[in-house]
């Protein structure tokens, strides 16, 4: 997203989350359509593991499934064509949202074991070939928010000393941010397993991992007014997404 690091400390956070709040009204239509769809939670959880391997930031994993799923939705790809393509969206999403450093080298890719399994090897060509098609399919805009751009902007605000634990003052705020944050990672996680998450726009999803994180850590009351003035999402707008990720 090209995005100074922690953004959302600095004196435009406010501005920087209006204008990703902003570009996901004009996000791509997402019908579930895909002839692979069976295929999908293991592909989404192939670019996890893979981005955890090469220790890429969230909004790049998040970012590399938001493509490949844009992606299944439009074209029939076979099993082994489906490797390609969630590697070359990872690739594209790391090249976007990373420092060039970070970015997994070719021969790494052709080292994975789910590389090896497939009998496949990529090669510079066939790279640039899937990555110019990725990039025509999205008119050359990569530029697409995601739960994982919202949630450290939410976290935040998202624990305060005001805040109650099972109805007592809390013991140890900074280690109770900590188990938000850690909780709020878990439920994004959660979130890029199923695609109907994509019904939803990404910073209600990203909404809903924190307030999920709260109802976890029994933190009352379970919706305080400035994470509403915040995100400006109510707690009845947030119900459903949250039931879907507590289940």
């Amino acid at each position: 997203m090209e995005l100074e690091a922690q953004w959302w400390t600095g004196q435009l956070a406010a501005d920087i989350h209006q204008a990703l709040r902003y570009k996901e009204l004009k996000l791509p239509s997402y019908k579930g359509q895909s002839p692979q769809l069976h295929l999908r939670r293991y592909f989404a959880d192939l670019i996890a593991i893979v981005s955890n391997r090469f220790r890429l930031c969230p909004a790049a994993r998040h970012l590399a499934v938001y493509l490949l799923d844009l992606f299944m939705d439009r074209y029939d790809i076979s099993i082994q064509q489906l490797h390609v393509v969630a590697l070359s969206c990872l690739l594209l999403a790391s090249k976007f949202e990373e420092k060039e450093d970070s970015v997994p080298k070719l021969e790494q890719l052709n080292s994975l074991g789910c590389m090896t399994n497939m009998n496949l090897v990529l090669t510079k060509q066939n790279l640039l070939h899937m990555e110019l098609l990725l990039l025509e399919t999205f008119q050359w805009n990569l530029c697409l928010p995601t739960a994982a751009h919202f949630i450290d902007y939410y976290l935040s605000i998202a624990v305060h000393e005001t805040d109650l634990h099972d109805g007592w003052p809390m013991v140890c705020l900074e280690k109770t941010k900590l188990y938000m944050a850690k909780y709020a990672d878990y439920f994004l996680e959660v979130s890029l397993q199923d695609h109907t998450f994509l019904n939803y726009a990404p910073s209600l999803v990203a909404t809903a991992c924190v307030a999920s994180s709260r109802i976890i850590l029994r933190l009352s009351p379970t919706w305080p007014t400035r994470l509403h003035h915040l995100t400006a999402y109510s707690w009845d707008f947030l119900v459903p997404c949250i039931e879907r990720l507590l289940m």
